[in-house]
């Protein structure tokens, strides 16, 4: 395993250098095998360590190479290929190596590594680098080691991007950074009961993004608890295998969206700008900067970001009586130059989708499906005349509120 300091474009963290020299005393090696246990900590990873760690390294490079893959797959004899070929090699003999040897056989209790408790699963993140691990340790040869790790940086990318799904900003302008939701909501367009036309026409705008054809940017409106946010959610879930990626930019972080903008569009995914609950209050005047990068910015936009908000308003800026004060009448016919700006805004998403609160009917199907899906055991009758109860005291009939009722009952039937 000799060479590992030697790499053209990959680099290993510099207290596993470790592993160069079979001979160093037990210290340098318990931190590297505290290191392991901290990384299958955080992954919820379980089995064999050793090979889970240099398919993470690989995977969460970004360099030269991998980046160049990530646009579009390396041919065999291009140049930076044949020059990234040694690297690669040198991972495939340390996936390879015999670890029984008399100088490896430290690592050996990481092949086999045990979940420490019950309930002990792997995150998103975790399933990724436990399904390539498991690939590359069946590949026959170098050739075909190499065909995967470069058919995964063609397909996922590479660095965190290809690790995650969604992402928050942190940071300011001279410091932006995305960081990674680790454990994101595993949540599908098939756990949205109802609300067909509205999930349809949000799929279909996706589809053609991802496709590269035109799409628009979606404002999602309507009642609380209606599934705006959760429908936002699904998409990174069905779609996060054809490259799209969703960062969400809280309120406190708006100002940031020319930079988050910047630091995204020349990297080869699809990303979801998500606002969620985007509204301004009337002394707010950010709504203009977002109005000019929605249409009509002097940059032009990039068809690799599309900007998604929800809101409980349609009209996203509140709206006052002084705002009709600079009115002008013309036959009877009145306009406000303020009210016009204000409302403009939310025509400058291109694509608006309704959400409203179920009717009673939809409402308790919402609660029956719901209680299948859970296992739920209770007679119909029952069960209606817990879902009306629940509605009176908590907000109303929304799927919200039904979720709320389930998680509830879930709750009475483990007493």
């Amino acid at each position: 395993m000799s060479g590992i300091s030697d790499f053209l474009f990959f680099s290993i963290p510099a207290d596993w250098e470790v592993l160069t020299s079979v001979k160093c005393e037990w210290g340098p090696k318990a931190g590297f095998i505290r290191n392991l246990v901290s990384f299958a900590t955080e992954f919820g990873l379980s089995g064999n360590l050793w090979h889970q760690w240099i398919t993470y390294v690989l995977m969460t490079q970004e360099n030269p190479f991998t980046m160049a893959c990530e646009r579009q797959k390396a041919l065999e004899k291009a140049t930076l290929m044949q020059m990234a070929r040694r690297d690669l090699e040198i991972f495939y003999k340390m996936f390879k190596a015999d670890l029984s040897k008399e100088g490896s056989k430290w690592l050996l209790p990481l092949t086999d590594y045990q979940a420490p408790y019950e309930g002990y699963d792997m995150n998103n993140a975790g399933k990724q680098i436990a399904a390539l691990s498991e690939k590359l340790a069946a590949a026959e040869d170098l050739k075909a080691f190499i065909e995967l790790i470069t058919d995964h940086y063609a397909a996922y990318g590479t660095g965190i991007f290809s690790l995650y799904k969604a992402f928050r900003v942190a940071g300011g302008p001279s410091d932006l950074r995305l960081i990674p939701v680790t454990d994101s909501a595993d949540v599908c367009f098939d756990d949205l009961i109802g609300l067909e036309e509205q999930k349809k026409t949000l799929k279909t705008n996706t589809e053609a993004f991802l496709s590269g054809l035109p799409a628009n940017n979606v404002l999602l409106y309507g009642d609380s608890g209606t599934g705006k946010s959760t429908s936002v959610h699904a998409l990174m879930h069905d779609y996060f295998d054809r490259g799209l990626r969703l960062v969400e930019i809280s309120k406190q972080d708006r100002r940031l969206l020319p930079q988050v903008l910047a630091s995204v569009k020349k990297r080869n995914y699809f990303f979801v700008i998500f606002l969620d609950d985007l509204s301004f209050e009337e002394n707010e005047s950010d709504y203009k900067e977002l109005k000019a990068m929605l249409e009509g910015a002097l940059e032009k936009r990039s068809d690799r970001v599309l900007i998604c908000a929800t809101s409980n308003r349609r009209h996203l800026i509140r709206e006052t009586w002084t705002d009709r004060s600079d009115m002008e009448y013309q036959n009877d016919i009145h306009r406000s130059d303020t009210m016009e700006e204000k409302l403009s805004l939310a025509s400058r998403f291109g694509l608006s989708i309704y959400y409203s609160k179920p009717d009673a009917k939809e409402y308790l199907h919402i609660v029956r499906e719901l209680s299948a899906r859970e296992g739920i055991v209770m007679d119909e009758m029952d069960l209606n005349d817990a879902a009306r109860k629940w509605e009176l005291r908590h907000g109303g009939m929304t799927g919200r509120t039904a979720s709320q009722l389930i998680a509830w009952l879930q709750g009475e039937n483990q007493k």
